[in-house]
C-alpha cells in the first residue's frame, strides 16, 4: 500500500488547524469554535446517528455535545489526544449519557396504563366523604359555642387538652370532661343524621 506523503502532510495540517481552533475555543473564541463546528459537525453527527437512529434525537444529542465541547474546550490537551478523537469521545459520552437517562425515565406502551393504580378515590366515594364532612360540620356547629371551639381546636387544629385548659384558664380535668361530653353529643348527632 502506497501512501502519498502529501496526504499525510494535509492530514497533519488539518489536525493542527483543528487543535489550534479547539484551544482558541477553550479561551472563548467564537470564531474558532465555528471553525471546529464546520470541520467536525458531519463526523460527529454520524456518531450521534449510530447511537440514536432517530434524526431528531441525534440532532439534539449533537447540540448537547457541542455545548459540552464549548464548555470543556479549555480541558483539551493536544499532546494527549488528537482533536477529532477528543471530540468524538465527548460526543459519544453525551449520547450515551442521554441514552441512559432515557432508559431510566422508562418508556412504556399506552396499553400498560390500564394496569397503573390510581390512588384518587372514585367519584361516589368522594361524594359520600363530602356529605360526611358536611354532616360533621353541621353537628359541630350545633354544639355549644365553647364545646364546638374545644372540638375544633383539639381535633382539627391539633391543640392538646393542656393547651386548651391553659388558654381557657380552666383545670385540665374540666376541659377533658367538657370535651368528652361534647364528643358524646357529636356522636349522637352524627348517628341521627346517618
Amino acid at each position: 500500500m502506497n501512501i502519498d506523503p502529501g496526504t499525510i502532510d494535509l492530514d497533519s495540517a488539518r489536525r493542527a488547524k483543528l487543535a489550534e481552533a479547539l484551544v482558541k475555543a477553550g479561551r472563548g473564541d467564537r470564531n474558532a469554535f465555528a471553525t471546529v463546528y464546520a470541520a467536525t459537525s458531519a463526523k460527529l453527527f454520524g456518531v450521534c446517528l449510530r447511537i440514536f437512529p432517530d434524526r431528531n434525537e441525534a440532532e439534539d444529542v449533537l447540540q448537547d455535545a457541542y455545548l459540552t465541547i464549548w464548555n470543556k474546550a479549555a480541558s483539551f490537551e493536544s499532546g494527549r489526544a488528537s482533536p477529532i478523537s477528543w471530540l468524538v469521545a465527548v460526543t459519544r459520552n453525551r449520547a450515551i449519557d442521554r441514552l441512559r437517562a432515557k432508559k431510566k425515565a422508562g418508556t412504556t406502551s399506552i396499553e400498560e396504563a390500564a394496569e397503573i393504580a390510581d390512588a384518587t378515590p372514585l367519584a361516589d366515594v368522594q361524594l359520600i366523604e363530602e356529605a360526611d364532612d358536611r354532616i360533621l360540620h353541621d353537628c359541630i356547629s350545633s354544639l355549644d359555642k365553647r364545646d364546638a371551639l374545644f372540638i375544633r381546636s383539639a381535633f382539627i387544629g391539633g391543640s392538646t387538652y393542656a393547651d386548651l385548659a391553659k388558654h381557657e384558664g380552666q383545670p385540665l380535668g374540666t376541659v377533658k370532661s367538657r370535651i368528652r361530653r361534647a364528643l358524646m353529643k357529636l356522636r349522637g348527632c352524627m348517628e341521627g343524621a346517618a
